[in-house]
Order: C-alpha cells, then sequence, then structure tokens
C-alpha cells in the first residue's frame, strides 16, 4: 500500500508543475506547427505527413517545451528557440514591418529597407536605438526601481515605473513635440 501511495505522490507532484500557472510560449510546437502546416503548397500532402507525424514528433516537443524550454524562459526571461524569430508586425501607418528577435534585442526593417536596432545593454539596463550607425540611449532601469529616460532634446528624465511614470515621460515629450513645432 506505500508503494502505491508514493507512485500516487510522485504523479501528483509531477503533474503539479506542469500544470502550473507560469506557461510559456511553447516556440518549439508552435514552430513544429508552423513547418507541418506550410511544408509544401499543398494542404492535402501537409494533413497526411501531419497524421504520420503527429503522435510522434508533437509529445516530444511539447515535453521539451514544458519541461525545458519554458522553464528556461521562467528564470531568465527568454526563450531559447525564440532568437532569430521574425513577425510581420503592422504599424500605425498601416505598412508592415519585419521584426527580428536578437539575443539582446530586437531588428526592425521597414518596407522601404531601413533597418532599426532596439539593443538591450545586460551591463547597465538600458535599451538604445541604432540606426544608420548612431546609437541613442532611450532609457534605463535604474537600482531603485525608476526608469531614467531620455528626451529627444537629450534632457533626461527619473520617473516611477508605473502608469503615472509613463504619464510623466508622454507629457514631457509631447510638449517638447509642441514647443518644436512652433
Amino acid at each position: 500500500m506505500k508503494k502505491i501511495s508514493l507512485k500516487v505522490a510522485a504523479i501528483l507532484l509531477s503533474g503539479s508543475f506542469l500544470c502550473s500557472s507560469c506557461i510559456g510560449s511553447f516556440s518549439l510546437f508552435n514552430g513544429y506547427e508552423k513547418w507541418q502546416c506550410n511544408m509544401t503548397s499543398n494542404k492535402f500532402v501537409n494533413g497526411i505527413v501531419g497524421l504520420i507525424l503527429q503522435p510522434i514528433v508533437a509529445p516530444i516537443c511539447c515535453f521539451v517545451d514544458a519541461v525545458v524550454l519554458n522553464t528556461i524562459e521562467f528564470w531568465t526571461g527568454s526563450n531559447p528557440m525564440a532568437v532569430n524569430t521574425i513577425q510581420q508586425v503592422k504599424g500605425q501607418d498601416g505598412r508592415f514591418y519585419a521584426v527580428k528577435t536578437l539575443k539582446n534585442g530586437y531588428e526592425i526593417k521597414a518596407p522601404t529597407g531601413e533597418v532599426t536596432y532596439f539593443i538591450h545593454n545586460d551591463k547597465d539596463d538600458s535599451w538604445s536605438m541604432q540606426q544608420n550607425g548612431i546609437t541613442k540611449e532611450l532609457f534605463r532601469f535604474n537600482a531603485d526601481g525608476t526608469i531614467e529616460a531620455v528626451l529627444q532634446n537629450g534632457e533626461k528624465i527619473t520617473v516611477t515605473n508605473d502608469e503615472a511614470g509613463l504619464q510623466k515621460v508622454q507629457e514631457a515629450v509631447y510638449t517638447d513635440n509642441f514647443f518644436a513645432l512652433r
């Protein structure tokens, strides 16, 4: 009886780890699913191959995602499978931009071919924008939990890391732009 209780406890404990509330992006499984749906131009061939591969590959991808990759993503904040993925994002101007995930930030390619990089510097916990060979710091996270934002005129403003801080930066940017338009 003790052996059965120990086995049941071990199964329940492992199940609680797999069903915890820290759900990751499941990028390996989603990458497999995307590949399987687009491997050929014929959806019927994709379906047949999917029926053959699905029972083998899908559980392996799901297990590796749930146990290994999502755990890494939870503790480090980045998924190792997410590097070099490209997404098409619709901008406010209605055009689509290619956003590539890098190890330390993002590469954004405009429809005109212009490339902009947003780079995170781990050393000083800051984000910078690099465009046409010119690098400009945008903001940095301070040790006390505040954020130091750099305005367009080069002035720095320190705000709290909440909605009130965001409002303060927006007011400073809009005020700066308003006077620049006059």
